[in-house]
């Protein structure tokens, strides 16, 4: 469906590129004449082509989209993922390059899992520039070492021997620690936001996102649960209430 959707508007894409720290970044955008757009913000193993199936509502509703493959991923440079936080310095990167060569003066960004963590991080950096008006995130956790804790425990593997090897190597080989995520700066959000988070994710926990809700800073906030859909698979479970309630957030 998503790839359908580009193929059809492919009249309207121009490929993008920005380079940040050294490492040269590549996206799609998707310019329908609008000055607001919406950046898809893929997770883990997601390159470009993943943020296709989410950006069709926002079409719909009249914004413009960028897609991009982000670092370690697609034509992107780099070697690691780091679960959202150079990344989220790539997404102000990218915001700028909005703002400066497309002319646009609204941006949403949209998070699915670690691109809801990268949104946040980018949200509550000081550099992050004031175009940047609204968040949704679908499938936030609290923290990455979290998330992978119930990854192992959803596979039935030693949490006791792998869990502190992969939080030695993502240190080691990032620099970054899988014990700080979104709940530790949540609370310094602004914009308006939009969760969007399913009863049975079990890798982002019903429990925490409604506290991962709560400690959010912003005034303007939204949680919308679904009974059912696995993590980063609502919108493919109910469509259109997926849809209903990202044009409703974007009617603002």
């Amino acid at each position: 469906l998503g790839m359908a959707w580009a193929e059809a508007h492919r009249d309207a894409m121009k490929e993008v590129h920005v380079v940040r720290d050294g490492v040269n970044l590549y996206g799609e955008y998707y310019d329908f004449g609008h000055k607001r757009a919406v950046m898809i913000l893929s997770g883990r193993t997601e390159s470009l082509r993943y943020g296709y199936f989410f950006a069709i509502p926002y079409a719909e509703a009249g914004w413009n989209i960028l897609v991009v493959d982000p670092r370690a991923h697609g034509k992107s440079d780099g070697e690691f993922n780091t679960v959202g936080f150079e990344e989220s310095l790539d997404d102000i990167a990218w915001v700028k390059h909005l703002r400066d060569c497309h002319g646009v003066e609204q941006v949403i960004f949209h998070g699915i899992c670690i691109g809801a963590a990268g949104g946040v991080y980018a949200l509550t950096n000081p550099d992050c520039p004031d175009v940047v008006k609204g968040l949704v995130t679908e499938g936030m956790y609290p923290n990455f070492g979290e998330s992978m804790k119930n990854h192992l425990i959803e596979r039935k593997k030693m949490m006791w021997g792998l869990y502190p090897l992969i939080r030695g190597c993502m240190r080691r080989h990032t620099g970054h620690s899988m014990d700080y995520g979104p709940i530790d700066v949540i609370h310094r959000l602004e914009v308006p936001l939009l969760m969007l988070h399913s009863k049975e994710d079990p890798f982002a926990t019903p429990p925490y996102a409604q506290k991962l809700f709560d400690l959010a800073g912003t005034s303007d906030k939204r949680l919308v649960w679904f009974p059912h859909g696995r993590h980063s698979m609502l919108r493919i479970t109910d469509t259109e209430r997926y849809d209903t309630a990202v044009k409703d957030f974007v009617k603002q």
